[in-house]
């Protein structure tokens, strides 16, 4: 695979995942994003424009997708609308893109007999009890609780439908939450990391105590070339490091790295339906395919991330207060 299409390539964890076969492989690659919000085209700038060629695009336009993926080997879908927050106050884009944009991608692919990979999370499992020891599987029931985590489930459905029905060439990934450089600071992490960098409190939703299994976005990358290379036609591969924290002791973490007191931070509103805990079991990957996480310590993952933040600051500034004036309007 010598030509590789990856869809959302200008997002976090595509962007990354970019940088990661720029690296490791020979490959050439497109990226195909629409640059809404929570893109960036400076995540793939620096990146040899031998190598890289950015098309902005809708993954929903099929003008635009088909003679794309004509003249690729490969497509790795990332493209997607992917908070939960946005998706409760309007889930329009998340139906258009996580569910209209895979089917368009997946009839190109059909009918170009192109190689596909396609993202997907956790999430669409629901969640578990706090005090349950089990993790999710791959053969876990779908129990999706948003509008973000029911599209994706949607569009994970529309894969193996496609699979099993026209015979495209396609496997499937569910991972847990990734944290890294690039990501927008809407999210968790990088939400925390700069709200101390901006002299703010942290926040956390109700008591702190809802349960994420974290990843370093390059494991993350690591894993799906891992699986776009050697992975079973078909199948479902869940992506994990067993890296399950707390919120609250995310944040203390945090807080500590950064020479803070501990418990300078502000509890609010929980969110609506907010998923109590996620764990990923990840043995199929590991054993039928050899992958194992780098990254095993988390708090010099976040001692990593938090420099990222306070280094590149001219990245993160310009998005930080419209972000938390929403928030804000919110009680959050």
């Amino acid at each position: 695979m010598h030509k590789i299409l990856v869809t959302g390539g200008a997002g976090f964890i595509g962007s990354n995942f970019v940088e990661h076969l720029v690296r490791e492989t020979d490959a050439s690659v497109s990226v195909l994003d629409k640059l809404t919000y929570a893109a960036n085209r400076e995540a793939i700038d620096a990146l040899p424009e031998g190598r890289v060629r950015l098309v902005v695009g809708d993954v929903a336009d099929a003008g635009t997708v088909d003679p794309l993926v004509a003249e690729h080997d490969a497509v790795v879908h990332f493209a997607a609308e992917s908070h939960n927050d946005n998706s409760l106050n309007d889930p329009s884009p998340f139906v258009h893109t996580n569910l209209v944009g895979t089917f368009t991608l997946l009839e190109a692919v059909r009918r170009h007999g192109t190689r596909f990979h396609h993202v997907s999370t956790d999430e669409v499992y629901g969640d578990l009890a706090l005090d349950d020891p089990e993790r999710f599987t791959e053969s876990t029931p779908y129990n999706p609780s948003s509008p973000y985590s029911s599209t994706k489930a949607g569009s994970d459905l529309l894969v193996r439908a496609w699979v099993r029905s026209f015979g495209v060439a396609a496997t499937l990934s569910n991972c847990s939450n990734n944290y890294g450089p690039y990501q927008h600071v809407e999210k968790f992490i990088p939400r925390q990391i700069t709200n101390v960098l901006d002299g703010r409190r942290p926040k956390l939703y109700g008591q702190g105590l809802n349960v994420r299994d974290w990843i370093h976005t390059e494991d993350h990358s690591r894993a799906v070339r891992t699986i776009l290379e050697d992975g079973k036609i078909g199948e479902t591969y869940l992506i994990g490091a067993d890296g399950e924290k707390n919120n609250r002791e995310v944040v203390e973490t945090i807080l500590e790295i950064m020479g803070q007191p501990t418990d300078a931070y502000d509890l609010v509103t929980d969110r609506p339906g907010h998923d109590l805990r996620y764990a990923i079991d990840s043995t199929k990957l590991r054993t039928e395919l050899g992958w194992e996480p780098r990254f095993t310590d988390f708090r010099a993952g976040l001692e990593a991330t938090v420099a990222w933040y306070r280094d590149h600051e001219e990245w993160w500034r310009p998005m930080k207060d419209s972000v938390e004036a929403r928030y804000a309007e919110a009680g959050q």
